[in-house]
């Protein structure tokens, strides 16, 4: 059985952009197909790897830094890691990716008020309210990815689209092999 070449699978955008919803089905995707992978989420990162750091734009930095340094630990001994971050500073995640080499940038997008529609937790609409500062896509800038290696536009695309997309993407770049080729 070959090696698999490590690689950190970063999903950016907005809050309610589908971010977690795709990396979850990527996931399932990729462990039935043997893959050894390990999910780093953001909302779970900041309970545990970065508990205590807030929402200023120093502390954003911090939280994609300790992302990024556990994400490059993992990809350079052949983990495929899937980060979902709203990660909303464009040199933030071009450090990670400087640091990291083996890197495939996914944005995950859809318009504001798509992602207001989706917000189940209601912090837009808290963000709106004033209860929430320095809100990503309120009152605090999303900066969106130049050139990413795969451009989901999730009020358009299915989730199995944009799955699909990653899949394709990973597969052209030499991360994993076509199904066709393994049958």
């Amino acid at each position: 059985m070959a090696m698999q070449r490590g690689v950190t699978i970063w999903f950016t955008g907005l809050s309610g952009s589908g971010k977690s919803t795709i990396a979850r089905a990527l996931e399932a995707e990729l462990r039935q197909r043997g893959c050894q992978l390990e999910v780093l989420d953001g909302d779970i990162v900041r309970t545990n790897l970065t508990k205590g750091l807030g929402f200023s734009k120093a502390d954003r930095d911090e939280n994609i830094r300790r992302i990024g340094f556990v994400s490059h630990l993992l990809t350079r001994n052949g983990v495929m890691v899937l980060v979902s971050a709203i990660s909303p500073y464009r040199n933030a995640r071009e450090e990670v990716r400087d640091r990291i080499e083996e890197f495939v940038e996914v944005f995950v997008d859809a318009p504001l008020s798509v992602c207001e529609d989706r917000d189940v937790k209601g912090l837009y609409k808290k963000a709106r309210a004033g209860e929430i500062k320095q809100f990503t896509g309120i009152d605090d800038p999303y900066e969106a990815p130049l050139t990413p290696e795969v451009h989901c536009h999730t009020d358009q695309q299915t989730v199995d689209e944009s799955v699909a997309q990653i899949i394709g993407q990973l597969e052209a770049m030499g991360y994993l092999t076509p199904m066709a080729a393994v049958a």
